[in-house]
């Protein structure tokens, strides 16, 4: 893939993640009733981030946090060309009655996201679900789905693609718009 724009920096990264971190606290206080739920495969790495983050924050270590996998609720999946391979779910806890936020990288069509609460029902119903996407191309959505919290919002063209690398898998934390993806 040609090398893309980068769009947010690590330093930028950072502060946005903080600043989000702090926008969930004023809304869920110490996380008592709530559970943070990041969705495979690339929304765990942000919702790792953001889950170490808000532990450091507000020293509260029990910050209930889950990993989904959406592999097999997706609407397109039976529509690929290579095989899927699924992620591991990982929540050892039920969200009945419970406030969950849900953690994506980036919200595009609004579909995996739309996979996830279709995913989530399996663990209970929860009492509220927010969104938090670090990145919102807002001008690309299939269904009516918004995010509650967002990092950056980015207005690019439907071949446009976005990425989110992270230390632990690419080396450097950054977002990079490319022209279109390859």
């Amino acid at each position: 893939m040609e090398s893309g724009r980068i769009i947010l920096t690590q330093g930028r990264l950072a502060f946005t993640i903080d600043r989000l971190c702090h926008q969930l606290i004023e809304n869920h206080d110490l996380f008592e009733n709530t559970c943070i739920i990041g969705i495979q495969p690339r929304g765990v790495a942000f919702a790792d981030r953001l889950h170490q983050r808000l532990t450091s924050i507000t020293h509260n270590p029990q910050i209930a946090y889950g990993k989904l996998d959406i592999t097999f609720y997706r609407d397109d999946f039976r529509h690929r060309e290579k095989p899927l391979r699924a992620s591991v779910t990982e929540m050892d806890f039920l969200v009945e009655n419970k406030k969950v936020v849900l953690v994506d990288d980036v919200l595009y069509t609004g579909r995996t996201v739309q996979a996830a609460l279709t995913a989530l029902q399996h663990y209970g119903r929860p009492a509220k679900v927010e969104l938090i996407a670090l990145v919102d191309r807002r001008f690309n959505r299939d269904l009516p789905i918004e995010a509650d919290y967002v990092g950056i919002r980015v207005d690019a063209l439907d071949e446009a693609y976005v990425k989110v690398e992270w230390m632990e898998a690419e080396g450097e934390d950054k977002v990079l718009i490319f022209p279109h993806k390859e």
